[in-house]
């Protein structure tokens, strides 16, 4: 348990967004959106003009911010940078895959979904490990 990642207890954990306009505005009507001293965001508004690099930039921040539990990205975001969303292993902040308006949620894409079926898969209960 000593290995076990702990979020910060001081000051409140923050909920980062990666998805289109319309998602992120309604998380920030919820009061999920958050600026800080340097005027850095905890979300990233995806358009058109909005190239790869800047979403793979800002999952890579969010991902390593110590004040950052959740990334939550919306699925054709994702499959944008799924490499990054596939590799990415470790508990905290949790990467959840969520749907938007105009993309349907499709759990064929979902890694975390896949990473369940893989643990419950018919080998593994066959065998007896769960």
């Amino acid at each position: 348990m000593a290995n076990k990642p702990q979020i910060r207890t001081s000051s409140s954990a923050l909920i980062a967004m990666i998805a289109d306009e319309d998602t992120i505005t309604g998380f920030l009507l919820a009061g999920v959106g958050n600026v800080d001293l340097r005027r850095k965001t905890n979300y990233l508004i995806v358009d058109s003009k909005t190239t790869v690099k800047q979403i793979e930039d800002a999952f890579k921040e969010f991902t390593t911010r110590e004040d950052i539990a959740v990334v939550l990205i919306s699925q054709y975001v994702a499959n944008m940078i799924r490499f990054l969303v596939d590799s990415y292993n470790k508990p905290i902040p949790a990467i959840l895959e969520i749907p938007s308006k105009d993309h349907p949620y499709d759990p064929a894409h979902d890694s975390v979904l896949s990473r369940v079926k893989y643990l419950f898969s018919t080998e593994s209960v066959a065998s007896g490990r769960r």
